[in-house]
């Protein structure tokens, strides 16, 4: 009795274990479908591989040279570096190159002619020339003598000669006749032209700045002071000058250039023997620069 209780004790535990392993099953598998088989394939279906679309890396890589794709990830597409253009055989032009006119220890000459520019009375005319010697290719300095001739009234603008002759007014008019100054010159600015498009030239731009003395002479006759001792007293004086302006300088070759420059002399002068008067000479000049010695090869 106790035997046969035992007997089917046993037979339902394992129809109770059998009928919980159906429930199990059933609810991972759609109804209707048999389970999956594991045949090495369920990471692939997971991830979604795809063996026909599937791509090496170096395949990637020709992809990217051939610039079919982009590796745009974690930059701005304009900083995206093409290396199709990158791998490319093209020519390289140089768009800063090394100079081909040195200036460093060489001596400059420079005769030129100029004029006053800004004097409302007379017609001021000058020959010159400046010497200078360059410590640096940026920094050198410049001694300068030049010479103003008296014309007499043939120096006189149309105002002038309205205002003597016609009103009898006596404008304060002084002559420059002689000046000299020595100056330091800075030319930071470097560059290089193309004229029709073969010759190259170079160029450089410059300030410069000194001291110097200017001789003048006051005009007497449209002062209208004639044979007045006052007046006679200082017709010629002799004026410290600050001397400050720059130009351009045109390089042509190793030996030539020409120069467009523009500058300031201003001065004290006495009038009379009672009045001080600043006066301020605006100076246009045009220079032709020879270099000394040749350039060492």
């Amino acid at each position: 009795m106790r035997f046969h209780q035992m007997l089917s004790s046993i037979v339902g535990l394992l129809l109770l274990s059998s009928t919980a392993l159906a429930d199990e099953a059933s609810s991972t598998a759609p109804l209707g479908e048999p389970l999956a088989q594991d045949d090495g394939d369920d990471l692939d279906d997971i991830l979604g591989s795809d063996d026909d679309n599937e791509e090496s890396v170096s395949d990637e890589v020709d992809a990217l040279r051939r610039g079919e794709i982009g590796d745009t990830v974690g930059a701005r597409e304009e900083a995206v570096l093409d290396l199709q253009q990158a791998n490319s055989n093209r020519r390289v032009i140089k768009t800063i190159q090394a100079k081909s006119f040195l200036k460093i220890n060489r001596w400059e000459v420079s005769p030129h002619v100029a004029f006053v520019s800004n004097d409302p009375f007379l017609n001021r005319y000058i020959v010159g020339t400046g010497v200078g010697y360059h410590l640096t290719e940026i920094f050198a300095i410049e001694g300068m003598l030049d010479f103003s001739p008296d014309l007499g009234t043939s120096d006189w603008k149309p105002l002038t000669t309205q205002l003597v002759e016609e009103n009898h007014v006596s404008p304060d008019i002084s002559k420059l006749n002689l000046f000299g100054s020595a100056c330091f010159v800075f030319s930071p600015i470097y560059g290089k032209a193309a004229i029709s498009g073969r010759k190259i030239i170079n160029f450089d731009i410059y300030g410069k700045f000194g001291m110097g003395a200017t001789q003048t002479k006051d005009d007497l006759e449209a002062l209208q002071a004639v044979g007045d001792p006052k007046a006679e007293k200082t017709m010629d004086q002799l004026h410290p000058t600050t001397n400050f302006g720059g130009g351009a300088r045109v390089i042509f070759n190793d030996n030539l250039a020409l120069r467009v420059e523009g500058r300031s002399m201003v001065y004290i002068e006495t009038v009379n023997s009672t009045t001080l008067e600043m006066k301020n000479n605006f100076i246009l000049q045009f220079s032709a620069s020879f270099f000394i010695p040749n350039m060492r090869s």
